[in-house]
This record gives structure tokens, C-alpha cells and sequence, in this order.
């Protein structure tokens, strides 16, 4: 699977259960951290666990193992997948830390055929 087949799976796993303002930023040209940024808004704290949780869950089921998680007890869970990093906030830690206006030169991932919102 290539970096930008997971970020647009975990993207998937994410709007299946319901999270917000999903978006896959694509940052090779910006980084060397990762490939990828998918962010997501959970509705509450245990929106965002349940989210982050699924996401884990759904990628084991196909042989993706996350390297590291930060911050299951907080409002922003971080997935670290290697060359995609999964983000998801409540919406308070969204708007406060905002990765979209730090990585504004970075293209966007087109879900549109993905996302059912």
C-alpha cells in the first residue's frame, strides 16, 4: 500500500464513523516527517478516541501497524504511520492549533469520490 492508499483508506475508516471536516494534505514537498497529513474532527472526546481507535483497528485488519500513538486523553490523537501522520481533534484543538494554515503551500488529496458528507 502506498502512502497516499493509506492516508485515503484511514480518510475512508474516518468518514464511515461519522468524523468532520476530513482532509488529506499532501506535505513530500514541505517535510521530511511524513507523506502525508489526514485530519479529522471528532464531535467530543469520545468521538475522537472512538475515531482514532477505529482507524487502528481498521488498519490492522489489513496489516498496517501504527509505529506510535500520542495523546489518546487529550483532544488530538495522533496516529503515526510512518509516511502518514492521522490527526484527529475535537473541534477546539482543531481551530487552536489549525495544521491547514501551517501547510497552506501543500496540495489537497481530491475525496471527493470518498467522502459522503
Amino acid at each position: 500500500m502506498t502512502p497516499k492508499e493509506l492516508a485515503v483508506k484511514a480518510a475512508e475508516i474516518l468518514d464511515k464513523k461519522k468524523a468532520e471536516d476530513i482532509k488529506v494534505i499532501e506535505v513530500t514537498e514541505q517535510t521530511i516527517v511524513a507523506d502525508y497529513f489526514v485530519l479529522a474532527t471528532g464531535t467530543s472526546s469520545t468521538h475522537v478516541k472512538a475515531l482514532a481507535d477505529d482507524v487502528e483497528y481498521e488498519l490492522e485488519q489489513i496489516g498496517v501497524h501504527d509505529g506510535h500513538i500520542e495523546g489518546r486523553a487529550t483532544g488530538w490523537v495522533l496516529l503515526d504511520y510512518g509516511a502518514v501522520l492521522v490527526h484527529v481533534f475535537d473541534k477546539e484543538s482543531r481551530a487552536y492549533y489549525n495544521l491547514e494554515r501551517l501547510w497552506t503551500d501543500a496540495n489537497l488529496v481530491d475525496l471527493s469520490d470518498i467522502i459522503t458528507e
